[in-house]
């Protein structure tokens, strides 16, 4: 009997090892949520998890730079026609896809007349809906030679749309969208291996020839692990190397993981914006004067500083600081008694507000309960009332809420969101289709002129103008409400160095990740 427990002893010990050393060969990188698609290019529904798969293996024609301005990516060179409707892309020389093939610009012509084909979700931002009809951005696709592309608009206030656009389309090999969804090819930093959908975890391995230098990394593997406890013991245990802004992970349980000598836990300036949201046609909420309440009576400073940890930063717009477009308008600082002072001159009479959250997101849970606590002394009789996340964007969409608090990620980075958000044309409606953005049913005649204006200005200055004057609008009439920029943080084993995450949080900063032994 000895003799057999010795044995399973060994057996056990060997295959820990064989483990660890298997473990060893990948860098394993963390999801907070689960992705459903390796095609981005032609799925039907948006994957803000897919998409960060995506920067992984496979390059844009254009992305943002550290100012959220669009520079080239596979475009060496962007030139705009002296009439402002034709936009030239013109290719890097020595791009080479993962199957070998060479960049061209029938790739390109090749990727998105996929896209419209496949009539999948990210072809709606290149079309507007005016009287229940579709009206393309883009007239034609032309290709003068192998590396140069022509894209033809309507009209040339359309170029930075087209642009902002063309930051998520992964371009790729001519003849490829049929195998896209189970063995892609891009032109990225890393080629596929393998992806168990069950498990939720694909392989990948670094690209000697990647165009912009081979990654350090040679074997990647990307997991989902979205259970809190989960994802700390995996950390813990070295089965993942680095979470990269863990959502799922709280403050102070990130605080807590600074303190274990195996891991590092790294904070970086973030872009994205959490925010309250507000029906402004909902009975109550429809006074602007409990709006802007509600906004003094919240202590940003001091949840940021006690229940965050400092992971985030006040914010005056839904902007980041960095954005060309950048102004404060009317700011909300902490004052008690002028959030009574607007609730007498409302008429407020204990109204119940019912404050709408996703439900199972602990941080989330944390600050809004110190908000409701602080609307309450204030003097507003507030409920919160958490959702699963399907639910919460259905009732969204379709104005069942009063009040809520989410984040927008990305979007918020070019001034163009302003539009998306609070235009009339934009509010969610059965008749038109559209189901994003104007959540809020925010409906302002002088805000839609202006923000016409300046989406339609081709002048940047004047653009910036126009752009300040609908932040103005906007922060004094409060449809939404922005609280924080939340730091971008990522919890790494100490094997893992040069972790850089810019604003944006994508994941481009992997391909330059080195390990030590």
């Amino acid at each position: 009997m000895r003799r057999f427990f010795f044995a399973l002893l060994i057996i056990s010990f060997i295959f820990t090892v064989s483990c660890r050393e298997r473990n060893n060969e990948y860098v394993t990188v963390a999801l907070s949520e689960k992705f459903s698609t390796l095609d981005t290019l032609t799925s039907t529904a948006s994957d803000a998890a897919a998409d960060r798969v995506r920067t992984l293996m496979f390059n844009s024609l254009v992305r943002k730079n550290e100012n959220f301005d669009y520079v080239g990516e596979l475009a060496k060179e962007i030139q705009t026609s002296p009439d402002g409707k034709a936009v030239t892309f013109v290719l890097h020389d020595e791009v080479k896809f993962h199957n070998g093939k060479k960049l061209t610009a029938a790739d390109v012509k090749y990727t998105f007349d996929e896209l419209f084909k496949s009539g999948g979700f990210k072809s709606g931002a290149f079309f507007d809906t005016v009287a229940d009809k579709k009206e393309p951005h883009i007239t034609a696709i032309e290709t003068p030679n192998d590396k140069t592309i022509v894209f033809q608009i309507s009209r040339p206030a359309l170029k930075n749309q087209l642009l902002s656009n063309l930051v998520t389309i992964p371009i790729i090999p001519e003849g490829t969208a049929a195998n896209q969804k189970t063995a892609p090819i891009g032109s990225g930093a890393f080629k596929f291996v393998n992806f168990d959908q069950s498990q939720n975890i694909v392989e990948l391995q670094g690209n000697p020839d990647y165009w912009e230098g081979a990654p350090k990394i040679q074997k990647l593997r990307v997991k989902t692990v979205s259970d809190a406890n989960s994802l700390q013991a995996e950390l813990q245990s070295g089965n993942v190397d680095i979470a990269p802004i863990p959502t799922n992970l709280a403050p102070d349980t990130l605080k807590s993981l600074e303190q274990n000598p195996n891991l590092k836990v790294e904070r970086f300036k973030g872009s994205n914006i959490q925010y309250i949201g507000f029906n402004t046609q909902s009975p109550i909420i429809s006074n602007v004067k409990i709006r802007q309440a509600i906004a003094h009576a919240i202590n940003r400073e001091k949840i940021i500083n006690e229940l965050l940890y400092g992971q985030a930063t006040i914010a005056y717009s839904i902007l980041p600081v960095e954005s060309w477009a950048y102004t404060t308008g009317t700011q909300y600082n902490y004052d008690p008694e002028k959030a009574k002072q607007l609730l007498r001159e409302s008429g407020y009479k204990n109204e119940l507000i019912k404050f709408s959250l996703s439900a199972g997101q602990l941080a989330v849970n944390q600050y809004s309960q110190v908000i409701q606590n602080a609307l309450i002394e204030a003097g507003l009789n507030v409920e919160i009332v958490p959702l699963e996340s399907n639910v919460l964007r259905e009732q969204l969409s379709r104005g069942q809420f009063q009040m809520n608090t989410a984040i927008w990620v990305g979007g918020n980075q070019d001034p163009i969101f302003f539009r998306d958000l609070f235009s009339t044309a934009k509010i969610p409606s059965e008749k038109t289709k559209v189901s994003c953005c104007n959540r809020s049913r925010y409906s302002n005649p002088e805000f839609d002129a202006v923000i016409e204006q300046a989406y339609n200005e081709t002048d940047r200055g004047k653009a910036r103008e126009l752009y300040a004057k609908a932040q103005e609008i906007i922060s004094r009439d409060l449809p939404l409400f922005p609280l924080w920029y939340p730091s971008n943080m990522a919890v790494a084993t100490k094997r893992i160095n040069n972790i850089k995450i810019s604003p944006s949080g994508d994941w481009s900063f992997i391909k330059d990740l080195t390990v030590s032994n």
